[in-house]
C-alpha cells in the first residue's frame, strides 16, 4: 500500500518516530524528583549529621562538630567538582575513571546523564561525597585537630571514596562482577565505618575514657537530628533509583520498614537488658536499621527489610557493646558498629532477600548471570572484604601521613580538656 507515494511501512515507522526520540529526551518527572532527593540528602549532612553528632558530644566540643560537619561539606563539593565526579564517573578503567569530566567539563544544561540532566547526576552523587567523610568524624570527635580533620577528609575523599564509587557504580570491576548496592551500603557504609575504626585506633581514645562518663549533652538536639536523617534517607534510597518510579516508591518503603524496626528491636534489646528503653537507643538503632537497608533497598520487598531491620537492631547493638565494653576502643560515635557493622550486614543479606523464592519475604531477583543465592552472595562477600581491606590500608596510610604533615593528629591534653570549641575556633556553642 502506498500513501501519496510514500510507502505504508515507512509512514508508519515516521509515526513513532518521536515517541522513539523521547527515550532519549528529558524527563521532566525523574529531573524533579532527583532534584527533589538532591536536596534531602544535602539535608542529612546539613542539618541532619550534624545535630544528631553534636547532641552527642560534650557542651565544650558541639560547635566543633557543627564546623567540622559544614566545612566537609565545602571541601568535599570542591573536590567533587574538580576532579572526584570525573574519576568516579569517567569512563576510564576497571579501577578508576578518566578525566573528561574536570570541573564539569563538558556538562551543560543539555547535557543528560541518561534522561535527567548530567548536572543534576553530578550533584546528586556530590551529596554522597559530602555525608561520607562527614560520618566518619563521628569516630574521633573531641580531640582531632581542625587542620588535620581537614586535610585527612580532602585526601580520603579522592583516595578512598572515589575509586570505590567507581568500582561499584562507576560502571568498575565490582559492578561488572554483578555487586548489589542500591545506595552505598559498600560505597558509603562500609568505606565511612572501617575507616572510622582505623582512625579511633591510630588516634587513640578520648582522655578519661573508659573510666570517666561522657554522656551526650543534648539529647533532644540528636534525636532531632536522627529524624532529619530519617525523612533525608528517602532522598538517599529512593533518588538512587534516579526515577519517579516503582523502583523508588518500594526503595522508600523498604527503607521505612527497616528503620522503624532497627529502632524498635534496639529499644527492645535494652529495655530487657538495662530495665529501661532509652531514646538514645531507639535513635541509633533507626540508624542502624536505615544504614543496613540501605544497599539492598532496591532488590528487596517489605518482608525482607522487616527481617533486615531485625537484623540491623541485634548485630549493631551486640557490636557497639562489643567495641566499647569488651576491646575498649574509642569510636566515640559508634561509627563503626552501627554504620561499618550494618553496611557489612546489608551488603550480604541483600543475597538472600533479592531472591524470588521466599515467599512474603522475597525480593526482585538476582544480579545479570547469577541465580541462586549462593552465587550473589559470593560476589557480595568479594565486594565487601576488597572494600574492607583497601579502606583500612589506604586510611591507615593517610592518617599517619597527615599526622606527619600537621604535626600530630589530634590536639594537646589541655586543649582536650578546655574543649575543641574554645581552642580551635575561639567561640562557644552556648554562652551561659
Amino acid at each position: 500500500m502506498k500513501i501519496r507515494g510514500i510507502d505504508s511501512r515507512l509512514f508508519l515507522s515516521l509515526l513513532f518516530l518521536p515517541t522513539l526520540a523521547s527515550a532519549e529526551e528529558l524527563n521532566g518527572a525523574n529531573t524533579a524528583w532527583i532534584l527533589t532527593s538532591t536536596a534531602l540528602v544535602l539535608f542529612m549532612t546539613i542539618p541532619g549529621l550534624s545535630m544528631f553528632y553534636a547532641g552527642l558530644v560534650r557542651t565544650k566540643n558541639v560547635l566543633s562538630v557543627f564546623m567540622q560537619c559544614f566545612m566537609i561539606t565545602c571541601v568535599s563539593s570542591v573536590l567533587w567538582l574538580i576532579v572526584g565526579y570525573s574519576l568516579a564517573f569517567g569512563e576510564g578503567n576497571a579501577w578508576i575513571g578518566d578525566l573528561s569530566r574536570v570541573m564539569f567539563s563538558g556538562i551543560s544544561r543539555e547535557t543528560l546523564s541518561g534522561d535527567i540532566p548530567e548536572a543534576l547526576f553530578a550533584m546528586f552523587q556530590m551529596t554522597f561525597a559530602v555525608i561520607t567523610p562527614a560520618l566518619i568524624l563521628g569516630a574521633f570527635a573531641e580531640r582531632m585537630k581542625f587542620s588535620a580533620m581537614l586535610l585527612f577528609s580532602a585526601i580520603w575523599l579522592l583516595v578512598v571514596y572515589v575509586p570505590v564509587t567507581h568500582w561499584v557504580w562507576g560502571g568498575g570491576w565490582l559492578s561488572a562482577l554483578g555487586v548489589y548496592d542500591f545506595a552505598g551500603g559498600i560505597v558509603v557504609h562500609i568505606t565511612a565505618g572501617v575507616a572510622a575504626l582505623v582512625a579511633a585506633l591510630v588516634i587513640g581514645p578520648r582522655k578519661g575514657f573508659p573510666a570517666t562518663a561522657m554522656p551526650p549533652h543534648n539529647l533532644t538536639m540528636t534525636i532531632a537530628g536522627a529524624g532529619m536523617l530519617w525523612v533525608g534517607w528517602f532522598g538517599f534510597n529512593g533518588g538512587s533509583a534516579l526515577a519517579a518510579n516503582g523502583d523508588a516508591a518500594m526503595a522508600i518503603i523498604v527503607t521505612h520498614i527497616s528503620a522503624s524496626m532497627g529502632a524498635f528491636t534496639w529499644m527492645a534489646i535494652e529495655w530487657k537488658r538495662f530495665g529501661k528503653p532509652s531514646a538514645l537507643g531507639a535513635v541509633t538503632g533507626m540508624v542502624a536499621g536505615l544504614g543496613t537497608i540501605t544497599p539492598a533497598s532496591g532488590f528487596v520487598g517489605p518482608g525482607g527489610a522487616l527481617i533486615i531491620g531485625l537484623l540491623a537492631g541485634m548485630v549493631c547493638f551486640g557490636a557497639t557493646q562489643y567495641i566499647k565494653r569488651v576491646l575498649k576502643i574509642d569510636d566515640s560515635l559508634d561509627v563503626f558498629p552501627v554504620h561499618g557493622v550494618g553496611g557489612i550486614l546489608g551488603s550480604l543479606v541483600v543475597a538472600v532477600f533479592a531472591s524470588t523464592q521466599l515467599g512474603v519475604f522475597s525480593g526482585y531477583g538476582f544480579a545479570d548471570g547469577i541465580t541462586t543465592i549462593a552465587g550473589q552472595l559470593s560476589v557480595q562477600a568479594i565486594g565487601v572484604v576488597t572494600t574492607i581491606v583497601f579502606t583500612a590500608v589506604s586510611t591507615y596510610i593517610i592518617l599517619k601521613l597527615v599526622g606527619a604533615l600537621t604535626g600530630g593528629l589530634r590536639v594537646d591534653e589541655e586543649a582536650e580538656q578546655q574543649g575543641l570549641d574554645v581552642v580551635s575556633h575561639e567561640e562557644t556553642g552556648y554562652n551561659l
